[in-house]
């Protein structure tokens, strides 16, 4: 595989994006790996901070025996449903209706294109503003979940 991305469609739904792992993932990298041994390390008592000493000590070992017994390897990070999520955003009813939240929202979306990430948002199902404000900005709805919509601004491609 050369260094480029790599993006798949999932038989069952989603995306999976395949890219080169970089020095910017390692954080991403030992939680990964922290949750592969969870259950082993569950069983002992650990005092405060001695368990994520002790992954971290046992990530960098395995990382090191990799690059001596495989020096030529690569590493990838594999990425399903990666997008962009907005949690919450509210402006006080004095300030709404003036564009900020247009402004804001555009700021998301502009970083949506750039990464070519879907960005994502739950809107309460009975807020009609806020669902036709998303809507304008062209946000699809992907799923009902009862009492929120989940909502999408993807792309065109």
């Amino acid at each position: 595989m050369d260094d480029k991305k790599l993006t798949y469609d999932l038989p069952r739904g989603g995306t999976m994006i395949i890219r080169p792992a970089t020095n910017d993932d390692e954080v991403f990298l030992l939680s990964v790996y922290d949750s592969t041994r969870a259950d082993e390390l569950s069983q002992a008592e650990w005092q405060e901070g001695q368990k994520e000493l002790f992954v971290k000590w046992q990530f960098n070992l395995q990382r090191r025996e990799y690059d001596a017994r495989f020096p030529d390897a690569d590493y990838y990070v594999i990425l399903i449903d990666d997008h962009l999520r907005l949690l919450d955003i509210a402006l006080l009813p004095a300030f709404q209706n003036r564009g900020a939240g247009t402004i804001l929202l555009r700021r998301l979306i502009d970083e949506s294109k750039q990464s070519g990430k879907p960005l994502r948002h739950m809107v309460f199902v009975l807020n009609n503003d806020a669902h036709r404000f998303y809507e304008r900005l062209g946000f699809v709805i992907i799923e009902d979940l009862g009492a929120y919509k989940h909502m999408e601004w993807r792309a065109a491609g």
